[in-house]
């Protein structure tokens, strides 16, 4: 598979070659463009109303925002935000599940209903004259739902199928082991959708007590976009919304943001995997939030990295065929999220590859972009958040992320600005401040057999867990003995 995929790039070379083009033309400089300016009301309950039209579409997007997510899932209960969000679809006091189900069809439109880190979303996308009656089932599922029990284990059964076939993947289990190893118990510590055991642990009562917690109308916001009326919209929400009871008891403290220890030593896990295949290998580290002032410069950073393109692919996957691909992603979320440069390779090259990320992460800061590298690296960025912005659903989901984190919303008319903005110098500064390498995490998920001992060579702190011992359940990442 290696052999075929330096084969594919030779002849790809090749026929460019035929037809005069060695490399893809230059990117064409970004055209200015005005987005429709959101308007918004707060209404008498505390309910964040925004409303953004676009006139140059028959659709409406409709999304109620809850500005919590997986990170206020209790101790033990990993993956009851999520599952109380995908329960909301599943009957309300006034409609069975195939009735919702059956009214969306009828309208022509689509209803989600799914929880993030920091948010949980509810939305439906319909042609703006069904705007009212789209509304009305979205205000019923988010708050009428019944929670019923067979529906519960219905969810709960799928979810487990899920997650376990997830832990026979090493790339999942490498994401999963990351994020405790970064996080510990702490705030985005544990899978979103839950472990084996906590799954089995959740009750109704818990997704009843989730829901009477998180969702209320001081604690949300609602985002309409298309083509509607600013007019038409408020009065909308406020016929399905305006009379959603704000409960005097206060909304539950946000858990504190992740605080990373600064005595803290970098860790190199490998979690044995003897059945695997290939090896997942994952170098992480903190990040930034969302309302870093460094956002545009890591997001652009990143960049750098990731992608086809990117330096890491390039050196990982187009020089060396070590990969089908390798990259990064940089979370911005309410509190510090992770930075990920990752890969899948043979067992036998991962601990290349390991060096590989490590010393590309490392290079950026020493051996910045030129000109010529970072133009096509923030063009890769401005394509991908025009593409979004032309869709409605894309343009709501935009607003509803700036108004969840506190940014402003006319940031989605300077986006564009401020990505051409980063200077190579930036991205310089940005890597070597933010990305160090040297003190990020390793975790490495495969046959260890064929690589532990060349990495044991290169790392005195290697930690060797068999995946039959492995408990996401806690940060020690061990199953207890007597279990």
């Amino acid at each position: 598979m290696i052999r075929f995929t330096k084969l594919l790039s030779v002849m790809l070379l090749m026929v460019a070659a035929v037809y005069g083009q060695t490399s893809p033309p230059p990117p064409s400089q970004p055209r200015s463009v005005e987005f429709p300016k959101p308007v918004e009301q707060l209404l008498p309950n505390g309910l964040r109303v925004i409303v953004v039209e676009r006139h140059n579409t028959p659709l409406v997007t409709v999304s109620l925002v809850i500005k919590n997510g997986g990170e206020v899932d209790p101790p033990r209960l990993a993956g009851v935000a999520d599952l109380t969000a995908n329960l909301l679809t599943k009957g309300t006091t006034t409609r069975t599940a195939t009735k919702i189900a059956n009214e969306v069809e009828s309208l022509g439109g689509m209803l989600n209903a799914v929880a993030q880190w920091d948010a949980t979303s509810v939305s439906v996308e319909v042609m703006s004259d069904k705007l009212a009656p789209a509304t009305a089932i979205l205000a019923d599922v988010v708050r009428r739902p019944t929670f019923k029990f067979d529906e519960i284990e219905r969810l709960r059964q799928q979810y487990l199928d899920t997650v376990t076939l997830s832990l026979d993947e090493p790339s999942s289990i490498a994401r999963f082991v990351g994020a405790k190893v970064l996080f510990g118990d702490d705030l985005y510590g544990h899978p979103i959708l839950g472990t084996p055991e906590s799954l089995k642990r959740i009750k109704q009562t818990d997704i009843v007590r989730m829901h009477r917690q998180y969702y209320r109308p001081d604690n949300a916001i609602l985002v309409i976009g298309g083509d509607i009326s600013s007019a038409d919209s408020f009065n909308v929400a406020k016929r399905f919304f305006g009379d959603w009871i704000k409960p005097k008891t206060r909304i539950p403290a946000v858990p504190a943001a992740y605080q990373p220890d600064p005595q803290k030593k970098s860790r190199v896990v490998v979690i044995d995997k003897p059945d695997a295949g290939q090896a997942a290998v994952y170098l992480l580290r903190r990040g930034i939030d969302r309302k870093d002032a460094d956002y545009y410069r890591g997001i652009v950073s990143n960049s750098v990295l990731s992608g086809y393109s990117g330096r890491l692919n390039q050196e990982i996957r187009i020089k060396r065929g070590l990969s089908y691909g390798a990259g990064s992603s940089l979370e911005a979320r309410r509190g510090v999220g992770p930075y990920v440069a990752s890969a899948q390779t043979k067992n036998e090259s991962a601990v290349e590859v390991a060096g590989l990320l490590l010393g590309e992460v490392e290079r950026l800061a020493s051996a910045p972009p030129t000109d010529v590298e970072l133009t096509p690296r923030k063009a890769v960025l401005i394509g991908e958040f025009s593409r979004n912005m032309e869709a409605v659903n894309g343009l709501v989901s935009r607003i509803s992320s700036l108004a969840l984190y506190g940014v402003s919303l006319d940031e989605i008319n300077r986006y564009i600005e401020s990505v051409q903005s980063v200077t190579p110098e930036d991205v310089r500064q940005f890597s070597s401040s933010r990305l160090d390498a040297k003190s990020s995490d390793i975790i490495i998920v495969g046959n260890s057999k064929a690589f532990l001992p060349e990495l044991q060579k290169r790392f005195t702190n290697v930690e060797v867990i068999p995946s039959a011992d492995l408990d996401l359940n806690t940060k020690d990442l061990r199953k207890k003995k007597s279990e």
